[in-house]
């Protein structure tokens, strides 16, 4: 039996997977090709994340705190399940996946066709409503956000899902590693 906070995990990832991968097909977008620059612009969008994740803790600090208070409990929450860092690994991989499929490949690519740029931010704050904040952690919700639009301007830059899903996973994964040491 998967222990309930690691199926709901499962099941949200793999809902916007399926969505998103379905949605891309059908309409013909494109997933991106690997090319020799993938590899620089995910190290530098990984780069562009670990300094936005610093400035908003500097900027917000007690915001930033609650947040991470959040993530303490997800990380207790999984380790009282029986979750390790396989499968958590594993988990990051899926929401890194997942999530660049849908908010950029699908959704971004719709409302960018529907209303221009301003679909770009529009997708950012879907992202970020995707990722829930405690009352009172108003930044994790700004940092999600930008990080949305990094995410976006990545794909908008390359035209490949490839260097997102890269540089999304290695963030999650170290997310996944802190919560589940502390």
């Amino acid at each position: 039996m998967v222990p309930p906070p690691l199926g709901f995990l499962l099941a949200l990832q793999g809902g916007l997977l399926l969505l998103g991968a379905l949605g891309m097909l059908l309409l013909g977008l494109p997933f991106g090709q690997a090319g020799p620059g993938e590899l620089l612009y995910a190290l530098g969008l990984l780069l562009a994340l670990a300094a936005l994740e610093e400035t908003v803790r500097h900027l917000f600090p007690s915001s930033f705190r609650e947040a991470e208070g959040l993530h303490r409990a997800l990380g207790e929450a999984l380790r009282r399940a029986g979750v390790g860092p396989t499968i958590l690994l594993l988990l990051a991989l899926l929401s890194g996946v997942a999530e660049e499929v849908f908010f950029r490949g699908l959704l971004q690519s719709l409302l960018m066709a529907w209303l221009g740029p301003v679909g770009l931010f529009l997708q950012a704050l879907a992202f970020a409503l995707l990722h829930p904040a405690p009352r009172g952690a108003l930044a994790y919700p700004l940092y999600t956000g930008l990080a949305g639009l990094l995410f976006g301007l990545t794909y908008l830059l390359t035209g490949s899902l490839l260097p997102g899903i890269l540089a999304h996973f290695l963030h999650n994964a170290r997310g996944f590693y802190e919560i589940s040491r502390t």
